[in-house]
Protein backbone atom coordinates (compact mmCIF):
# COMPACT_ATOMS: atom_id res chain seq x y z
CA UNK A 1 0.00 0.00 0.00
CA UNK A 2 2.71 2.31 0.35
CA UNK A 3 3.47 5.63 2.46
CA UNK A 4 0.31 6.93 4.14
CA UNK A 5 1.78 9.59 5.49
CA UNK A 6 0.24 12.10 3.70
CA UNK A 7 -3.05 11.42 4.06
CA UNK A 8 -3.50 10.72 8.28
CA UNK A 9 -3.40 13.71 10.80
CA UNK A 10 -3.61 14.05 13.62
CA UNK A 11 -7.09 13.69 14.08
CA UNK A 12 -8.68 12.22 11.30
CA UNK A 13 -7.58 10.78 7.22
CA UNK A 14 -7.93 13.39 4.33
CA UNK A 15 -6.56 13.55 1.21
CA UNK A 16 -7.78 13.89 -2.61
CA UNK A 17 -9.36 11.52 -4.58
CA UNK A 18 -8.05 9.18 -6.16
CA UNK A 19 -4.35 10.81 -6.29
CA UNK A 20 -4.60 10.37 -2.20
CA UNK A 21 -7.52 8.18 -0.65
CA UNK A 22 -8.64 5.08 -3.22
CA UNK A 23 -11.14 1.99 -2.90
CA UNK A 24 -7.95 0.03 -2.13
CA UNK A 25 -6.57 2.40 0.29
CA UNK A 26 -9.65 2.47 1.99
CA UNK A 27 -10.33 -1.00 2.17
CA UNK A 28 -6.68 -1.25 3.57
CA UNK A 29 -8.05 0.87 6.16
CA UNK A 30 -11.18 -1.17 6.72
CA UNK A 31 -9.18 -4.15 7.56
CA UNK A 32 -6.86 -2.08 9.76
CA UNK A 33 -9.61 -0.37 11.87
CA UNK A 34 -10.71 -4.13 12.96
CA UNK A 35 -7.45 -5.56 13.64
CA UNK A 36 -6.18 -2.24 15.90
CA UNK A 37 -10.12 -1.65 17.63
CA UNK A 38 -10.80 -5.24 17.70
CA UNK A 39 -14.27 -4.38 16.73
CA UNK A 40 -16.58 -7.36 16.17
CA UNK A 41 -19.25 -4.91 15.08
CA UNK A 42 -19.12 -1.41 13.88
CA UNK A 43 -20.78 0.89 12.25
CA UNK A 44 -20.46 2.98 8.70
CA UNK A 45 -21.71 6.42 7.33
CA UNK A 46 -21.18 8.83 4.96
CA UNK A 47 -21.85 12.02 3.18
CA UNK A 48 -23.09 13.04 -0.19
CA UNK A 49 -19.58 13.37 -1.63
CA UNK A 50 -19.18 11.53 -5.29
CA UNK A 51 -16.98 9.34 -3.77
CA UNK A 52 -18.02 9.10 -0.42
CA UNK A 53 -19.94 5.72 -1.31
CA UNK A 54 -17.35 3.96 -3.38
CA UNK A 55 -14.71 4.61 -0.83
CA UNK A 56 -17.32 3.81 2.19
CA UNK A 57 -18.55 0.01 0.21
CA UNK A 58 -14.51 -0.52 0.06
CA UNK A 59 -14.13 0.52 3.74
CA UNK A 60 -17.02 -2.45 4.53
CA UNK A 61 -15.17 -4.40 2.40
CA UNK A 62 -12.30 -4.13 4.49
CA UNK A 63 -14.05 -5.00 7.53
CA UNK A 64 -15.99 -7.85 6.85
CA UNK A 65 -12.59 -9.58 5.66
CA UNK A 66 -11.15 -9.00 9.01
CA UNK A 67 -14.84 -11.02 10.29
CA UNK A 68 -16.78 -7.80 11.05
CA UNK A 69 -20.29 -7.26 11.36
CA UNK A 70 -21.46 -4.02 9.93
CA UNK A 71 -23.61 -1.64 10.42
CA UNK A 72 -24.21 0.47 7.28
CA UNK A 73 -26.04 3.77 8.80
CA UNK A 74 -25.96 5.06 4.80
CA UNK A 75 -26.14 9.15 4.20
CA UNK A 76 -25.72 10.84 7.53
CA UNK A 77 -24.35 14.08 9.42
CA UNK A 78 -20.51 13.14 11.60
CA UNK A 79 -22.96 13.63 14.49
CA UNK A 80 -25.66 11.45 13.48
CA UNK A 81 -22.71 9.02 13.57
CA UNK A 82 -21.52 9.79 16.69
CA UNK A 83 -24.38 9.38 18.02
CA UNK A 84 -24.95 6.13 16.20
CA UNK A 85 -21.70 4.92 17.99
CA UNK A 86 -22.84 6.51 21.44
CA UNK A 87 -26.34 4.93 21.75
CA UNK A 88 -25.57 1.23 20.43
CA UNK A 89 -21.72 1.18 21.96
CA UNK A 90 -19.74 0.79 18.88
CA UNK A 91 -16.88 1.82 16.95
CA UNK A 92 -17.72 3.92 13.97
CA UNK A 93 -16.48 5.58 10.95
CA UNK A 94 -17.56 8.37 9.19
CA UNK A 95 -16.56 9.29 5.21
CA UNK A 96 -16.43 13.10 4.61
CA UNK A 97 -14.01 15.91 4.04
CA UNK A 98 -15.89 18.43 6.12
CA UNK A 99 -15.82 21.70 4.52
CA UNK A 100 -13.18 20.82 1.74
CA UNK A 101 -13.49 21.25 -1.68
CA UNK A 102 -15.46 18.37 -4.14
CA UNK A 103 -12.19 16.62 -4.61
CA UNK A 104 -11.12 15.56 -1.65
CA UNK A 105 -12.60 13.16 0.96
CA UNK A 106 -11.28 12.06 4.55
CA UNK A 107 -12.54 9.52 7.27
CA UNK A 108 -13.52 10.01 11.25
CA UNK A 109 -13.06 7.33 13.39
CA UNK A 110 -14.13 6.94 16.79
CA UNK A 111 -13.74 3.78 19.16
CA UNK A 112 -17.67 2.71 21.23
CA UNK A 113 -19.20 5.66 22.87
CA UNK A 114 -18.09 8.21 20.13
CA UNK A 115 -14.38 8.35 21.83
CA UNK A 116 -12.05 9.51 18.94
CA UNK A 117 -9.51 7.52 17.75
CA UNK A 118 -6.54 10.59 16.99
CA UNK A 119 -2.44 10.11 16.76
CA UNK A 120 -2.19 9.05 20.40
CA UNK A 121 -5.59 6.73 20.59
CA UNK A 122 -4.83 4.26 17.44
CA UNK A 123 -4.65 6.17 14.27
CA UNK A 124 -1.11 6.01 14.01
CA UNK A 125 -1.30 1.90 13.95
CA UNK A 126 -3.71 1.92 11.66
CA UNK A 127 -2.14 3.95 9.31
CA UNK A 128 0.96 1.67 9.45
CA UNK A 129 -0.80 -1.40 9.64
CA UNK A 130 -3.31 -0.36 6.45
CA UNK A 131 0.18 0.23 4.86
CA UNK A 132 1.42 -3.44 4.82
CA UNK A 133 -1.79 -4.77 3.42
CA UNK A 134 -1.78 -5.86 -0.19
CA UNK A 135 -5.19 -7.14 -0.77
CA UNK A 136 -7.58 -7.33 1.98
CA UNK A 137 -8.72 -10.98 0.99
CA UNK A 138 -12.27 -12.41 1.07
CA UNK A 139 -15.75 -11.37 3.23
CA UNK A 140 -16.24 -13.03 6.12
CA UNK A 141 -18.10 -10.84 8.24
CA UNK A 142 -21.71 -9.28 7.59
CA UNK A 143 -23.44 -6.02 6.71
CA UNK A 144 -26.90 -4.33 7.76
CA UNK A 145 -28.45 -1.46 6.15
CA UNK A 146 -30.18 0.79 9.54
CA UNK A 147 -31.44 3.62 9.39
CA UNK A 148 -30.74 6.28 12.18
CA UNK A 149 -32.23 9.37 11.51
CA UNK A 150 -35.32 9.34 12.96
CA UNK A 151 -33.53 7.81 16.18
CA UNK A 152 -30.89 11.11 16.07
CA UNK A 153 -33.69 13.81 15.37
CA UNK A 154 -36.02 12.41 18.56
CA UNK A 155 -32.68 11.96 20.98
CA UNK A 156 -32.00 15.40 20.09
CA UNK A 157 -35.27 16.79 21.02
CA UNK A 158 -34.62 14.89 24.29
CA UNK A 159 -31.74 17.43 24.93
CA UNK A 160 -33.48 20.84 23.99
CA UNK A 161 -37.13 21.25 24.51
CA UNK A 162 -38.59 23.99 22.07
CA UNK A 163 -42.09 22.94 22.13
CA UNK A 164 -42.98 25.77 24.47
CA UNK A 165 -41.20 28.56 22.46
CA UNK A 166 -42.64 31.19 20.41
CA UNK A 167 -42.70 30.55 16.62
CA UNK A 168 -39.76 31.61 14.96
CA UNK A 169 -38.76 32.08 11.50
CA UNK A 170 -35.41 30.44 10.55
CA UNK A 171 -33.03 30.39 7.11
CA UNK A 172 -30.96 27.45 7.06
CA UNK A 173 -28.40 27.51 4.25
CA UNK A 174 -27.15 23.38 4.07
CA UNK A 175 -24.79 24.28 1.06
CA UNK A 176 -26.17 21.11 -0.46
CA UNK A 177 -25.07 19.27 2.06
CA UNK A 178 -25.28 16.84 5.04
CA UNK A 179 -27.65 19.24 7.11
CA UNK A 180 -30.52 19.43 4.06
CA UNK A 181 -30.30 15.23 5.38
CA UNK A 182 -31.12 16.00 8.66
CA UNK A 183 -32.87 19.52 9.53
CA UNK A 184 -36.03 18.39 8.17
CA UNK A 185 -36.21 15.41 10.56
CA UNK A 186 -35.26 17.24 13.91
CA UNK A 187 -37.10 20.71 13.29
CA UNK A 188 -40.27 18.61 12.31
CA UNK A 189 -43.03 19.16 15.21
CA UNK A 190 -41.38 21.90 16.38
CA UNK A 191 -42.49 25.91 16.29
CA UNK A 192 -40.57 26.73 13.42
CA UNK A 193 -40.86 28.27 10.34
CA UNK A 194 -38.07 26.83 8.07
CA UNK A 195 -36.66 28.75 4.77
CA UNK A 196 -34.52 26.20 3.33
CA UNK A 197 -31.40 27.14 1.02
CA UNK A 198 -29.73 24.69 -0.54
CA UNK A 199 -31.06 21.58 0.48
CA UNK A 200 -30.42 19.09 -2.77
CA UNK A 201 -27.36 16.94 -1.65
CA UNK A 202 -25.08 17.51 -4.33
CA UNK A 203 -21.42 16.95 -3.44
CA UNK A 204 -20.02 18.84 -6.11
CA UNK A 205 -21.23 21.82 -4.12
CA UNK A 206 -22.67 24.27 -7.28
CA UNK A 207 -24.14 27.23 -5.11
CA UNK A 208 -20.65 27.75 -2.38
CA UNK A 209 -18.65 25.50 -0.80
CA UNK A 210 -19.81 24.52 2.63
CA UNK A 211 -17.74 26.30 4.68
CA UNK A 212 -19.28 28.77 7.04
CA UNK A 213 -16.50 30.14 8.32
CA UNK A 214 -15.57 31.85 5.08
CA UNK A 215 -17.11 34.99 4.67
CA UNK A 216 -18.42 35.03 0.97
CA UNK A 217 -20.40 31.37 1.81
CA UNK A 218 -22.50 33.29 4.29
CA UNK A 219 -24.04 35.78 1.77
CA UNK A 220 -26.44 33.85 0.60
CA UNK A 221 -27.73 33.24 4.06
CA UNK A 222 -27.46 36.87 4.97
CA UNK A 223 -29.99 38.11 2.15
CA UNK A 224 -32.36 35.86 2.70
CA UNK A 225 -32.30 36.42 6.34
CA UNK A 226 -33.11 39.74 5.72
CA UNK A 227 -35.25 39.58 2.43
CA UNK A 228 -37.71 36.83 4.40
CA UNK A 229 -37.51 38.84 7.55
CA UNK A 230 -36.51 35.33 9.73
CA UNK A 231 -35.69 35.81 13.30
CA UNK A 232 -32.21 33.51 12.62
CA UNK A 233 -29.75 32.05 9.86
CA UNK A 234 -28.22 28.76 10.41
CA UNK A 235 -25.29 27.65 8.02
CA UNK A 236 -23.69 24.38 8.86
CA UNK A 237 -20.24 23.08 6.65
CA UNK A 238 -20.10 19.71 5.03
CA UNK A 239 -20.79 16.99 7.43
CA UNK A 240 -23.14 19.44 9.37
CA UNK A 241 -20.76 19.29 12.67
CA UNK A 242 -20.71 22.66 12.61
CA UNK A 243 -22.86 25.26 12.95
CA UNK A 244 -22.62 29.16 12.32
CA UNK A 245 -25.50 32.29 13.25
CA UNK A 246 -26.65 34.75 11.57
CA UNK A 247 -28.86 37.13 13.21
CA UNK A 248 -31.72 39.12 12.45
CA UNK A 249 -29.75 41.97 10.91
CA UNK A 250 -27.75 39.67 8.46
CA UNK A 251 -24.87 39.87 10.72
CA UNK A 252 -22.77 37.07 11.60
CA UNK A 253 -22.90 35.95 15.49
CA UNK A 254 -19.19 35.19 16.79
CA UNK A 255 -18.94 31.55 17.62
CA UNK A 256 -17.39 32.99 21.21
CA UNK A 257 -20.74 34.36 21.52
CA UNK A 258 -22.37 31.21 21.35
CA UNK A 259 -20.23 29.20 23.48
CA UNK A 260 -20.84 31.35 26.21
CA UNK A 261 -24.84 31.71 25.61
CA UNK A 262 -24.84 27.57 25.40
CA UNK A 263 -22.70 27.41 28.65
CA UNK A 264 -24.77 29.56 30.71
CA UNK A 265 -27.87 27.09 29.20
CA UNK A 266 -25.50 24.00 30.81
CA UNK A 267 -25.04 26.12 33.95
CA UNK A 268 -28.46 26.67 34.78
CA UNK A 269 -28.89 22.91 34.85
CA UNK A 270 -25.69 21.79 36.04
CA UNK A 271 -24.90 24.66 38.32
CA UNK A 272 -20.97 24.45 38.90
CA UNK A 273 -20.00 22.34 36.18
CA UNK A 274 -16.23 22.51 34.50
CA UNK A 275 -17.31 24.58 30.48
CA UNK A 276 -14.14 24.01 28.55
CA UNK A 277 -13.35 26.60 25.70
CA UNK A 278 -9.49 26.14 23.48
CA UNK A 279 -7.09 29.33 23.80
CA UNK A 280 -8.39 30.92 20.87
CA UNK A 281 -12.32 31.68 22.72
CA UNK A 282 -13.21 35.73 23.85
CA UNK A 283 -11.58 36.04 27.45
CA UNK A 284 -15.39 36.93 27.73
CA UNK A 285 -16.25 32.91 27.87
CA UNK A 286 -13.86 32.27 30.84
CA UNK A 287 -15.89 35.68 32.35
CA UNK A 288 -19.35 34.74 31.35
CA UNK A 289 -18.81 30.83 32.71
CA UNK A 290 -16.99 31.96 36.70
CA UNK A 291 -19.73 34.75 36.67
CA UNK A 292 -22.79 32.07 36.19
CA UNK A 293 -20.62 29.74 38.87
CA UNK A 294 -19.60 27.94 36.37
CA UNK A 295 -15.46 26.34 36.29
CA UNK A 296 -13.43 27.29 33.13
CA UNK A 297 -10.76 25.22 31.64
CA UNK A 298 -8.60 26.30 29.25
CA UNK A 299 -7.45 24.02 26.19
CA UNK A 300 -5.27 23.68 23.08
CA UNK A 301 -7.37 23.49 19.33
CA UNK A 302 -7.71 21.02 18.41
CA UNK A 303 -11.55 18.68 19.14
CA UNK A 304 -9.26 15.63 20.68
CA UNK A 305 -7.96 17.93 23.58
CA UNK A 306 -11.06 19.76 24.12
CA UNK A 307 -13.00 15.87 23.95
CA UNK A 308 -9.85 14.52 26.38
CA UNK A 309 -10.26 17.19 28.61
CA UNK A 310 -14.03 17.12 28.79
CA UNK A 311 -13.49 13.49 29.89
CA UNK A 312 -11.14 14.47 32.49
CA UNK A 313 -12.90 16.99 34.42
CA UNK A 314 -16.45 15.67 33.42
CA UNK A 315 -17.12 19.14 31.98
CA UNK A 316 -20.99 19.63 31.03
CA UNK A 317 -19.81 21.48 27.69
CA UNK A 318 -17.00 22.55 25.57
CA UNK A 319 -16.37 25.46 22.94
CA UNK A 320 -14.27 26.26 20.03
CA UNK A 321 -13.90 29.55 17.98
CA UNK A 322 -14.50 27.26 14.76
CA UNK A 323 -17.87 26.83 15.79
CA UNK A 324 -17.26 23.19 16.64
CA UNK A 325 -19.79 22.75 20.50
CA UNK A 326 -19.63 19.70 22.42
CA UNK A 327 -21.75 18.68 25.09
CA UNK A 328 -21.58 15.68 27.73
CA UNK A 329 -25.28 14.95 27.23
CA UNK A 330 -23.74 14.09 23.55
CA UNK A 331 -20.94 11.67 24.64
CA UNK A 332 -18.66 14.30 24.98
CA UNK A 333 -18.94 14.55 21.61
CA UNK A 334 -19.43 17.97 18.42
CA UNK A 335 -22.92 18.80 17.31
CA UNK A 336 -23.71 21.77 15.31
CA UNK A 337 -27.15 20.68 15.51
CA UNK A 338 -27.70 20.78 19.21
CA UNK A 339 -25.66 24.29 19.47
CA UNK A 340 -28.52 25.15 16.81
CA UNK A 341 -31.21 23.54 19.01
CA UNK A 342 -29.53 25.61 21.80
CA UNK A 343 -29.32 29.02 20.64
CA UNK A 344 -33.59 28.61 19.28
CA UNK A 345 -34.80 27.68 22.78
CA UNK A 346 -32.71 30.58 23.59
CA UNK A 347 -34.21 32.84 21.20
CA UNK A 348 -37.71 31.34 21.55
CA UNK A 349 -38.19 31.76 25.16
CA UNK A 350 -38.00 35.61 25.54
CA UNK A 351 -39.13 38.21 22.80
CA UNK A 352 -36.06 40.07 22.12
CA UNK A 353 -34.16 39.76 18.92
CA UNK A 354 -31.14 37.79 18.56
CA UNK A 355 -28.76 40.48 18.18
CA UNK A 356 -29.44 41.72 21.12
CA UNK A 357 -30.26 38.38 22.81
CA UNK A 358 -26.03 37.98 21.78
CA UNK A 359 -25.25 41.18 22.79
CA UNK A 360 -25.22 40.19 26.80
CA UNK A 361 -22.25 37.85 25.61
CA UNK A 362 -20.03 39.89 23.25
CA UNK A 363 -17.44 42.19 25.34
CA UNK A 364 -14.19 42.92 23.08
CA UNK A 365 -13.30 43.20 20.02
CA UNK A 366 -11.65 40.08 17.59
CA UNK A 367 -9.76 40.17 14.58
CA UNK A 368 -10.74 36.47 13.72
CA UNK A 369 -8.23 34.12 12.48
CA UNK A 370 -5.68 35.49 9.87
CA UNK A 371 -4.10 32.93 8.11
CA UNK A 372 -0.11 33.92 6.68
CA UNK A 373 1.83 31.76 4.56
CA UNK A 374 5.49 31.99 5.45
CA UNK A 375 8.01 30.01 4.14
CA UNK A 376 10.15 29.52 7.50
CA UNK A 377 7.63 29.52 10.22
CA UNK A 378 9.73 28.62 13.17
CA UNK A 379 11.87 32.16 12.25
CA UNK A 380 8.47 33.78 11.78
CA UNK A 381 7.28 32.71 15.19
CA UNK A 382 10.77 33.41 16.94
CA UNK A 383 10.74 36.99 15.60
CA UNK A 384 7.42 37.81 16.85
CA UNK A 385 8.35 36.51 20.20
CA UNK A 386 11.04 38.81 20.33
CA UNK A 387 9.31 41.53 19.02
CA UNK A 388 6.88 41.08 21.88
CA UNK A 389 9.63 40.42 24.57
CA UNK A 390 8.78 42.08 27.97
CA UNK A 391 5.58 43.71 26.90
CA UNK A 392 3.04 40.93 28.09
CA UNK A 393 2.63 37.77 30.07
CA UNK A 394 3.79 34.75 27.57
CA UNK A 395 2.46 31.22 27.64
CA UNK A 396 2.70 28.62 24.62
CA UNK A 397 0.49 26.13 25.70
CA UNK A 398 -0.91 26.47 21.96
CA UNK A 399 1.89 28.37 19.85
CA UNK A 400 2.61 31.56 21.10
CA UNK A 401 -0.36 33.66 23.35
CA UNK A 402 0.57 36.88 24.64
CA UNK A 403 -1.62 38.91 26.84
CA UNK A 404 -1.16 42.81 27.87
CA UNK A 405 -3.15 45.04 29.50
CA UNK A 406 -6.80 45.11 27.61
CA UNK A 407 -5.15 42.86 24.98
CA UNK A 408 -3.90 39.30 23.52
CA UNK A 409 -2.93 37.72 21.08
CA UNK A 410 -2.32 33.89 19.73
CA UNK A 411 -0.11 32.74 17.12
CA UNK A 412 0.24 28.90 16.24
CA UNK A 413 1.36 27.07 13.41
CA UNK A 414 -1.15 25.21 11.56
CA UNK A 415 -0.54 21.18 11.64
CA UNK A 416 -0.97 20.03 7.91
CA UNK A 417 0.48 23.75 5.81
CA UNK A 418 3.35 26.42 5.94
CA UNK A 419 0.68 28.68 7.58
CA UNK A 420 0.78 30.78 10.89
CA UNK A 421 -2.84 31.32 12.47
CA UNK A 422 -2.92 34.77 14.14
CA UNK A 423 -6.33 35.90 16.67
CA UNK A 424 -5.83 39.12 18.33
CA UNK A 425 -8.66 40.82 20.65
CA UNK A 426 -8.92 43.25 22.73
CA UNK A 427 -10.84 45.95 24.49
CA UNK A 428 -11.78 48.12 21.91
CA UNK A 429 -10.87 48.25 18.10
CA UNK A 430 -8.03 50.51 17.75
CA UNK A 431 -6.02 48.34 20.30
CA UNK A 432 -6.90 45.64 18.70
CA UNK A 433 -6.16 46.89 14.96
CA UNK A 434 -2.84 48.03 16.15
CA UNK A 435 -1.70 45.05 17.73
CA UNK A 436 -2.92 42.65 15.04
CA UNK A 437 -1.15 45.04 12.56
CA UNK A 438 2.43 45.03 14.19
CA UNK A 439 1.90 41.15 14.88
CA UNK A 440 1.43 40.76 10.58
CA UNK A 441 4.22 42.87 9.97
CA UNK A 442 6.67 41.03 12.18
CA UNK A 443 5.31 38.02 10.19
CA UNK A 444 5.71 39.31 6.57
Amino acid sequence: MGDLARIFKAYDVRGVVPDELDEPVAAAVGAAFVEVTGARSLVVARDMRVSSEPLAQAFVRGALARGAHVVDAGLASTDLLYYASGSMELPGVMFTASHNPARYNGMKMCHAGAVPVGADTGLTEIRDRAARIADVGPATGTVVRKDLLRGYAAHLRTLVDLHAIRPLKVVVDAGNAMAGHTVPAVFEGLPLELVPLYFELDGTFPHHEANPLEPENLRDLQKAVIDSRADIGLAFDGDADRCWVVDERGESVSPSAITALVATRELAKHPGSVIIHNLITSRAVPEIVAEHGGRPVRTRVGHSFIKAEMARTGAVFGGEHSAHYYFRDFWYADSGMLAALHVLAALGGQDRPLSEVVAAYTRYHASGEINSSVPDVAGAMARVRRAFAGRGEVDELDGLTVTGAGWWFNLRPSNTEPLLRLNAEAEDERTMTTIRDEVLGVIK
